[in-house]
């Protein structure tokens, strides 16, 4: 395959060689050789529509590249979806300023931290990140939004009983997950939150993954990776799995309203902190998903892998690690991004690599500024594992505009 890069006019890089383009707003930050290729070969694919975006967060992921947006024509790609279905944030500005928080904010992360259950406890059915008993309000989103629909895809799928469904609704989970306090440009406390549709969603992922793969027969083996596989509009599998990741992604966007509105009500109970709302401007949006949306001149299926939509005028949030800035953005609507820009800075060192580089002084150092955890077992998490989210932020200055700063003050990790 004889690949060549130019740079356009335009903020992006074309990298041409495959079926179609690859548009990279990857100017001033690092592509990895591994994440280059794979964009490359999931652009052989006769399903793709016009070209493949890439935002400057991009870096390798298991199916298709993290920071990617797919579009394809009568077909999805379930692994470029991935597991995480509906992974996304949520956030919400509030009446509080800086002056109203106590210096000493471990109370807060405490309190935090025991509304919302997270992390994972191995081996257990019912581990530490799920409810042992539902709180009514969850029940009562699960019986209004997500009952119905998990009732006749376990009619189709009945493995997904099997899963921490309504157990999960309102809970964390792990790795990059996230809950902050934060404070933008004139002291205003936000809080701010990152997670998706966590066991069910993760099983519905795997359990379409393979349906593809097994669909496409012996077309598999022709496939530049196997994990590309896709189904097509018409089939039963393909109904089925659009029914199937629509409702992970409502399930995604109710468990992040969960657990807002629980880390809300935990903080109005500590003792100090003034009556506050904390509707004043509330942002919940996907970054891991499938829609099904126009662009150039087709009705297409768009999967942003780690991409947020940036329509013109839309909110967004893009975050930085858990030692940096994050940004509150608006969308220019550019259409050679499909509407897109990323959803984070993107990791720049593996989480194997990060833990053998880094030791808990380093990591202590990092987020001295911010109350949360530093220990040993979020070393990969560490603030250096990141790319620079400013770099980030200026290689896509033409698909959003920033419209608040936020730098965290309390980050709660899985």
């Amino acid at each position: 395959m004889g690949i060549t890069m130019h740079q356009d006019t335009q903020n992006y890089d074309t990298y041409t060689g495959s079926r179609v383009p690859v548009k990279a707003w990857t100017r001033g930050v690092e592509i990895a050789d591994n994440a280059r290729d794979q964009l490359l070969r999931s652009a052989q694919l006769p399903i793709i529509h016009s070209h493949i975006a890439v935002m400057p967060d991009v870096h390798w992921g298991l199916g298709a590249t993290i920071g990617s947006v797919i579009p394809t024509l009568g077909a999805i790609i379930p692994a470029a979806v991935g597991v995480d279905i509906g992974c996304g944030m949520m956030a919400t500005r509030t009446t509080l300023t800086a002056s109203d928080l106590p210096d000493d904010l471990k109370p807060m992360r405490n309190t935090i931290e025991r509304a919302v259950p997270h992390g994972r406890t191995s081996g257990r059915r019912k581990d530490k990140g799920s409810w042992w008993d539902v709180p009514t309000r969850a029940g009562n989103l699960w019986n209004e939004h997500l009952s119905t629909g998990f009732d006749l895809l376990c009619e189709k799928s009945p493995g997904l009983k099997n899963t921490n469904n309504l157990h999960h609704l309102g809970t964390l989970g792990t790795g990059n997950h996230f809950i902050e306090v934060c404070l933008d440009e004139e002291q205003r406390v936000w809080f701010m939150l990152h997670s998706g549709s966590r066991g069910v969603g993760n099983r519905i992922g795997m359990v379409f993954i393979e349906k593809a793969k097994k669909e496409m027969g012996d077309l598999l083996g022709s496939l530049p990776d196997k994990d590309l596989a896709y189904m097509k509009e018409g089939s039963e599998n393909f109904d089925d799995y659009v029914e199937a990741v629509l409702w992970a992604q409502t399930f995604a966007r109710v468990n992040r309203q969960v657990m807002m509105e629980n880390v809300i009500d935990s903080v109005s109970r500590l003792k100090g902190i003034p009556k506050f709302k904390a509707d004043v401007q509330v942002v919940n949006c996907h970054h891991n998903y499938v829609n099904f949306e126009p662009h150039f001149g087709e009705d297409c299926w768009v999967t942003r892998k780690g991409a947020v939509s940036a329509r013109e005028g839309e909110l967004g949030i893009i975050p930085g690690s858990m030692g940096a800035k994050s940004f509150i953005v608006r969308g220019k609507g550019n259409a050679d991004s499909f509407h897109s820009c990323s959803h984070g800075a993107g990791r720049l060192l593996s989480r194997t690599k990060a833990k053998k580089l880094f030791s808990t002084a380093d990591h202590a150092a990092a987020t001295a500024h911010v109350e949360c955890r530093k220990d040993e077992a979020v070393i990969d998490e560490t603030p250096a594992a990141y790319k620079d989210i400013e770099t980030v932020m200026k290689a896509q200055s033409d698909l959003v505009d920033i419209v608040h700063t936020l730098r965290q003050v309390v980050c709660v990790k899985g």
